[in-house]
């Protein structure tokens, strides 16, 4: 299937920024329709947690209060889900253990208050946190392993890691930088292939790097589907014009 998702950027440990607020500061009644629109032309409305300018590890936040504070935010403005993108690189990079059971303990509260079936929990990781090198604690293997069974699917950011710029790299084999993380790759190393969404950016200036050409990563998308890959692909800033041309030989609108 492809997955058909809005999400709202940002909420905070703070509270909500950017989409989020604006969404926060409609009345009741016009957030109700918006939802009701989306939802009827098959869209689910969740939003996106921290984002890189959060270190919520590194700066000590307390996982359970802020789940359940995140769920909370989630219930009261009528969302379907949320997404943790979780991009504290200092604390993953230190390999203690401290990012793995941060966001353990975040995932297993957060699912405590927003039940499988009734909520989207997505996460959307750095693709090299799937690497079987580089990470002593185990970075993304291990929160998968812990509670990978509660996450519906991961949003990988295929992008700003200076890799994953050909079918070839995003797909089969990674660079030397960050081995054994390309989308088969990490599916070998255990992750669920289906949970596996392949995260890029929509233009050269969405991301630092990262970038494949519009009709190229369509056919990355194809050759994927051939191998039994059917997750879908993640944009930011993808117009519809844009998501039309990317899906159109692997999911065509319509099919």
């Amino acid at each position: 299937m492809f997955y058909s998702l809005s999400a709202l950027s940002f909420l905070l440990t703070t509270g909500a920024a950017d989409q989020a607020e604006t969404w926060a500061t409609l009345d009741s009644s016009t957030r109700t329709k918006l939802k009701k629109t989306y939802n009827a032309a098959g869209i689910k409305v969740i939003v996106s947690a921290f984002g890189s300018t959060e270190t919520p590890t590194t700066s000590g936040k307390d996982p359970v209060a802020v789940a359940k504070q995140m769920a909370s935010w989630v219930k009261k403005y009528g969302l379907d889900g949320i997404d943790v993108d979780y991009e504290d690189e200092g604390a993953m990079n230190a390999g203690n253990g401290k990012a793995e059971n941060w966001l353990e303990t975040f995932t297993k509260t957060l699912r405590s208050q927003l039940p499988q079936g009734q909520y989207i929990l997505t996460h959307a990781p750095l693709a090299p946190w799937f690497g079987t090198t580089g990470y002593k604690s185990g970075a993304y293997l291990a929160v998968d392993k812990s509670v990978g069974s509660m996450i519906d699917w991961y949003n990988v950011q295929f992008y700003n890691q200076n890799d994953y710029t050909s079918c070839d790299s995003l797909l089969t084999k990674s660079g030397t930088t960050f081995p054994k993380t390309s989308l088969f790759e990490i599916a070998a190393s255990g992750i669920e292939l289906n949970k596996l969404v392949i995260g890029k950016p929509a233009s050269s200036t969405d991301a630092s790097n990262g970038f494949i050409e519009t009709g190229t990563l369509a056919t990355c998308l194809l050759q994927a589907k051939k191998k039994n890959w059917n997750a879908g692909a993640m944009y930011p800033h993808g117009d519809s014009a844009w998501i039309t041309a990317v899906r159109a030989h692997a999911f065509p609108a319509g099919k």
